[in-house]
Protein backbone atom coordinates (compact mmCIF):
# COMPACT_ATOMS: atom_id res chain seq x y z
CA UNK A 1 0.00 0.00 0.00
CA UNK A 2 2.22 2.69 1.29
CA UNK A 3 4.86 1.61 -1.90
CA UNK A 4 2.41 2.97 -4.66
CA UNK A 5 2.19 5.99 -2.82
CA UNK A 6 5.72 7.60 -4.27
CA UNK A 7 5.40 10.38 -6.15
CA UNK A 8 8.00 13.88 -7.24
CA UNK A 9 8.51 16.50 -9.87
CA UNK A 10 8.59 17.18 -13.20
CA UNK A 11 12.59 16.69 -13.81
CA UNK A 12 12.82 13.89 -10.89
CA UNK A 13 15.24 15.35 -8.76
CA UNK A 14 12.56 15.29 -5.72
CA UNK A 15 10.74 12.22 -5.22
CA UNK A 16 8.67 11.12 -1.83
CA UNK A 17 7.36 8.32 -0.58
CA UNK A 18 4.17 8.24 1.86
CA UNK A 19 4.30 5.84 4.24
CA UNK A 20 0.80 5.90 5.19
CA UNK A 21 -2.37 6.82 3.78
CA UNK A 22 -3.48 10.37 3.90
CA UNK A 23 -4.99 11.56 7.05
CA UNK A 24 -8.02 13.06 4.53
CA UNK A 25 -7.77 14.60 0.75
CA UNK A 26 -10.07 17.14 -0.14
CA UNK A 27 -9.99 19.46 -3.34
CA UNK A 28 -10.28 23.32 -2.76
CA UNK A 29 -11.62 25.97 -5.03
CA UNK A 30 -9.75 28.91 -2.78
CA UNK A 31 -8.83 31.60 -5.64
CA UNK A 32 -5.06 31.29 -3.52
CA UNK A 33 -4.87 27.47 -4.55
CA UNK A 34 -6.01 28.94 -8.50
CA UNK A 35 -3.38 31.61 -8.58
CA UNK A 36 -0.43 29.18 -6.92
CA UNK A 37 -1.59 26.57 -9.40
CA UNK A 38 -2.58 27.78 -12.64
CA UNK A 39 -5.47 25.89 -12.20
CA UNK A 40 -9.42 25.67 -11.34
CA UNK A 41 -8.61 23.58 -8.50
CA UNK A 42 -5.96 21.56 -6.28
CA UNK A 43 -5.91 18.50 -4.66
CA UNK A 44 -4.37 18.32 -1.37
CA UNK A 45 -3.62 15.00 0.63
CA UNK A 46 -3.13 15.98 4.14
CA UNK A 47 -0.80 14.28 6.30
CA UNK A 48 1.80 14.18 9.10
CA UNK A 49 5.13 15.59 8.15
CA UNK A 50 6.88 12.71 9.31
CA UNK A 51 4.88 10.11 6.93
CA UNK A 52 6.80 11.99 4.39
CA UNK A 53 10.11 10.15 3.39
CA UNK A 54 12.38 11.98 1.07
CA UNK A 55 13.55 9.50 -1.69
CA UNK A 56 16.02 12.17 -3.08
CA UNK A 57 16.84 15.92 -2.93
CA UNK A 58 14.79 18.54 -0.87
CA UNK A 59 12.65 20.87 -2.18
CA UNK A 60 12.91 24.58 -1.10
CA UNK A 61 10.07 26.57 0.54
CA UNK A 62 8.61 29.44 -0.34
CA UNK A 63 6.94 31.75 1.58
CA UNK A 64 3.87 33.16 0.72
CA UNK A 65 1.68 35.87 0.50
CA UNK A 66 -2.41 34.30 1.52
CA UNK A 67 -5.60 36.08 1.55
CA UNK A 68 -5.92 35.30 4.88
CA UNK A 69 -2.52 36.69 6.42
CA UNK A 70 -1.79 32.91 8.08
CA UNK A 71 1.86 31.68 6.90
CA UNK A 72 2.18 29.59 4.13
CA UNK A 73 5.51 27.96 2.50
CA UNK A 74 5.12 25.93 -0.10
CA UNK A 75 7.82 23.23 -0.98
CA UNK A 76 9.27 23.48 -4.74
CA UNK A 77 11.82 21.93 -6.26
CA UNK A 78 14.53 23.83 -6.80
CA UNK A 79 15.49 22.46 -10.50
CA UNK A 80 11.87 22.78 -11.86
CA UNK A 81 9.85 24.65 -9.59
CA UNK A 82 7.01 22.13 -9.10
CA UNK A 83 4.38 22.27 -5.84
CA UNK A 84 5.35 19.27 -4.09
CA UNK A 85 3.17 20.06 -1.00
CA UNK A 86 2.12 22.77 1.25
CA UNK A 87 3.05 23.94 5.16
CA UNK A 88 0.70 26.29 6.54
CA UNK A 89 2.00 27.56 9.73
CA UNK A 90 4.83 25.33 10.04
CA UNK A 91 2.45 22.42 11.23
CA UNK A 92 3.73 18.82 11.75
CA UNK A 93 0.82 18.47 9.00
CA UNK A 94 1.68 18.91 5.04
CA UNK A 95 -0.89 19.28 2.20
CA UNK A 96 0.52 16.87 -0.50
CA UNK A 97 -0.11 17.72 -3.98
CA UNK A 98 -1.90 14.73 -5.24
CA UNK A 99 -1.23 15.76 -8.77
CA UNK A 100 2.71 14.70 -7.89
CA UNK A 101 1.81 11.29 -7.14
CA UNK A 102 3.13 8.80 -9.45
CA UNK A 103 -0.51 7.47 -9.33
CA UNK A 104 -2.64 10.29 -8.63
CA UNK A 105 -6.00 8.54 -9.09
CA UNK A 106 -5.04 6.63 -5.55
CA UNK A 107 -6.54 9.42 -3.97
CA UNK A 108 -9.66 10.70 -4.45
CA UNK A 109 -10.89 13.74 -2.55
CA UNK A 110 -13.35 12.85 0.22
CA UNK A 111 -14.85 17.17 0.05
CA UNK A 112 -14.34 19.97 -2.08
CA UNK A 113 -13.76 23.03 -0.52
CA UNK A 114 -14.25 26.83 -0.87
CA UNK A 115 -16.45 25.83 -3.54
CA UNK A 116 -17.98 29.55 -3.50
CA UNK A 117 -14.86 30.50 -5.40
CA UNK A 118 -15.21 27.39 -7.88
CA UNK A 119 -14.93 27.95 -11.73
CA UNK A 120 -18.52 27.69 -13.30
CA UNK A 121 -17.82 25.47 -15.84
CA UNK A 122 -16.65 22.57 -12.99
CA UNK A 123 -18.87 20.14 -12.42
CA UNK A 124 -18.36 18.91 -8.96
CA UNK A 125 -19.38 14.60 -8.99
CA UNK A 126 -22.54 13.66 -7.81
CA UNK A 127 -22.78 12.56 -4.42
CA UNK A 128 -19.64 14.79 -2.94
CA UNK A 129 -19.95 16.58 0.05
CA UNK A 130 -19.37 20.23 -1.18
CA UNK A 131 -18.91 23.61 0.94
CA UNK A 132 -19.03 27.17 0.35
CA UNK A 133 -15.73 27.76 2.33
CA UNK A 134 -13.48 25.06 4.87
CA UNK A 135 -15.65 21.92 6.40
CA UNK A 136 -15.90 20.88 10.48
CA UNK A 137 -12.88 18.60 10.63
CA UNK A 138 -14.39 16.91 13.61
CA UNK A 139 -17.76 16.39 11.20
CA UNK A 140 -15.59 14.96 8.25
CA UNK A 141 -12.47 13.15 8.64
CA UNK A 142 -12.59 9.47 10.12
CA UNK A 143 -12.18 8.78 13.94
CA UNK A 144 -8.73 6.76 12.93
CA UNK A 145 -7.72 10.08 11.42
CA UNK A 146 -8.65 12.41 13.91
CA UNK A 147 -6.78 10.54 16.32
CA UNK A 148 -4.15 10.70 14.01
CA UNK A 149 -3.96 14.48 14.46
CA UNK A 150 -4.74 14.57 18.06
CA UNK A 151 -1.38 12.69 17.99
CA UNK A 152 0.81 15.55 16.85
CA UNK A 153 -1.06 17.89 18.80
CA UNK A 154 -3.54 19.67 16.63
Amino acid sequence: MPGDLQGGCFCGAVRYQLTSQPLFVHCCHCRDCQRQTGSAFVINALIETDRITLLSELPEPVAMRTDSGRPHDIYRCSSCSVALWSDYGRRPMRFVRVGTLDNPARLAPAVHIFTRSKLPWVQLPNGIRAFEAFYDVNKEWPAESLARRAAIGL
